[in-house]
């Protein structure tokens, strides 16, 4: 069988079956073998039976979630191609030709444009379309490096084996950003058609709630590209740091006087960007290990030298130098008598060494958690093999 049509479902049952048979009247029409599969997640208005009377093959998914759905759908379908949209009839199963000519081309994900192919009056709301879906395409092609334009359009195909071994695994709406993130991450061809969009048949409001939706999908894109969230930010801000602890330290002022006001922000902003940079990597790690985000190859290269042991010796010669440091400032203290200290001479001594110590710690709190984390997932992965 080439072609699996998928569609997932709960309670449309004033839709369904229309688009059941605007897909089999493509599949006749093209005279491509195929079916027309429903994923239904628990209607309760007899879509079920309204699909297989329409001539679909349904089956039940217990867990709930859009992803959830379409997880299941993927899993059980039949043809070596697979043309995913929702069963809410706002698109037109009839018209898949130039999906069909794509996969054939060797495009490995397809994705419909509805801005490139036309949105009808009414069939999205103003917030998404010129708020919510430009913002987080935008987001996502950053994030990705790819030039997709609409990321969230629910008309989709894919060759059934490239895409189940991205190891999708998000049961939401969510769903839609992951496909196409780690498609883009694993060098997959995407490639995009125009498509057109138009009010849905329901009679109820929408299963897509605008701001908790709108959140699961930036949420995801953030968590799954720590650098923006993260690296970027903490990079920028430990170099803030460390250049201003060079002038600020050694009472050089530059343009701008450095004292030891300064001083001190200065290493809230490189204690703040050390701790940004140590949550990428355990966010990336963490999304590694649960099988969300597919392996790096540069923290492949990095892993030798990210053991825990390395860790706690980095965050106890870090710690050493900063108590080193403040012994000496206490025996310099000493000399003169333990008398009055002036505040500026004694803070630009003081704020760098407690810094280190801070530094230390948070190096060696991090690996130790690393290393929970670790082991917490082979042991689960141990169980599971046993």
């Amino acid at each position: 069988m080439e072609l699996t049509v998928l569609m997932p479902c709960l309670n449309e049952a004033r839709t369904v079956a229309r688009c059941v048979a605007a897909a089999r009247r493509f599949l006749a029409a093209s005279g491509i073998s195929g079916e027309v599969l429903v994923a239904d997640n628990g209607s309760v208005d007899g879509s079920q039976e309204l699909a297989r009377e329409a001539g679909a093959r349904v089956i039940h998914v217990q867990r709930t979630g859009y992803g959830a759905a379409l997880l299941a759908g993927i899993a059980a379908a039949h043809g070596r191609y697979v043309i995913m949209g929702d069963s809410d009839d706002s698109y037109d199963f009839s018209e898949l030709q130039a999906f069909v000519d794509r996969l054939r081309g060797g495009a490995q994900l397809v994705l419909g444009n509805r801005f490139r192919g036309g949105i009808a009056p009414g069939a999205m709301p103003p917030l998404h379309r010129y708020l919510g879906n430009p913002v987080l395409s935008f987001v996502g092609r950053l994030f990705f490096r790819t030039d997709i334009g609409d990321f969230h359009c629910g008309l989709r195909a894919f060759p059934r084996a490239a895409i189940e071994r991205l190891g999708l695994v998000s049961p939401g709406m969510e769903f839609a950003s992951e496909m196409v993130a780690k498609a883009a991450l694993a060098g997959l061809r995407i490639e995009e058609v125009p498509t057109s969009l138009r009010p849905d048949g329901r009679d109820r409001p929408p299963h897509l709630r605008t701001w908790r939706d709108g959140w699961r999908h930036l949420r995801f894109l953030l968590l799954f590209c720590p650098r923006w969230l993260f690296l970027y930010p903490g990079g920028a801000l430990m170099l803030l740091g460390l250049g201003g602890f060079a002038l600020g330290a050694t009472g050089m002022h530059g343009p701008l006087p450095l004292g030891i006001h300064s001083l001190l922000y200065m290493a809230a902003a490189t204690v703040l960007g050390a701790q940004m940079i140590q949550l990428a990597l355990l966010t990336k790690w963490v999304g590694i290990i649960s099988g969300v985000v597919p392996p790096q190859r540069w923290l492949a290269t990095l892993a030798p030298y990210l053991k825990l042991e390395n860790g706690l010796v980095a965050g106890v010669l870090l710690i050493s130098l900063g108590l080193t440091w403040s012994a000496w400032l206490t025996w310099d203290w000493g000399t003169s008598g333990f008398g009055a200290l002036d505040p500026t001479q004694a803070m630009r001594v003081a704020i760098p060494a407690v810094t280190l110590m801070i530094l230390g710690a948070q190096v060696a709190a991090g690996s130790l958690f690393a290393g929970a984390l670790n082991f917490s997932w082979t042991s689960s992965e141990r169980d599971a093999l046993a």
